[in-house]
């Protein structure tokens, strides 16, 4: 015949597992809270990704339906020197919608291209009557609230070619 096991030793197991499943529900908790802060920041930095964006192709939009000559281009949106008249406008929306982009400036660059040559019968052929292209570089920069001073800018770079 068994004895029944001693009811003494069994005494404060129940305790010892409330206290074990309360920390690993604890551990669970921080963790889903530490997701959460993430999430958060993240959902911020899409938002500065998108307005830049917008605020790239607004800029491009504008260049559309200018002269599109590089020349004019460069004198009217370009970034270089104290930059053009509409660069500088543009330069303003830009400082009011991203945080930290009034001391990151954006930057605006234009690259004449040349019109690839044509094939004919198998040989590369200069293309004629095609005027070159100008290939713009729109580089935008942001520091959300909150990040250190020490930690690098956020970017995003925009190339389109205007025809």
């Amino acid at each position: 015949m068994k004895r029944a096991p001693n009811s003494r030793c069994q005494q404060g197991v129940l305790l010892l597992e409330v206290l074990i499943a309360l920390l690993i529900f604890a551990f669970g908790v921080l963790g889903l809270i530490g997701l959460q802060s993430r999430a958060a920041q993240e959902s911020g930095q899409a938002k500065y990704r998108a307005d830049a964006t917008l605020l790239a192709n607004d800029l491009l939009g504008q260049m559309w339906l200018s002269d599109r000559t590089a020349a004019t281009l460069a004198a009217n949106f370009g970034s270089a020197g104290s930059g053009g008249a509409r660069y500088n406008t543009w330069k303003a929306r830009v400082a009011d919608a991203l945080p930290g982009a009034g001391s990151n400036p954006p930057t605006v660059t234009f690259t004449t291209v040349q019109p690839l040559n044509a094939i004919v019968a198998g040989a590369a052929v200069p293309a004629t009557g095609l005027p070159p292209s100008v290939q713009v570089t729109i580089t935008m920069f942001w520091k959300a609230p909150g990040e250190r001073s020490t930690d690098p800018a956020h970017s995003i770079v925009l190339v389109n070619e205007i025809r």
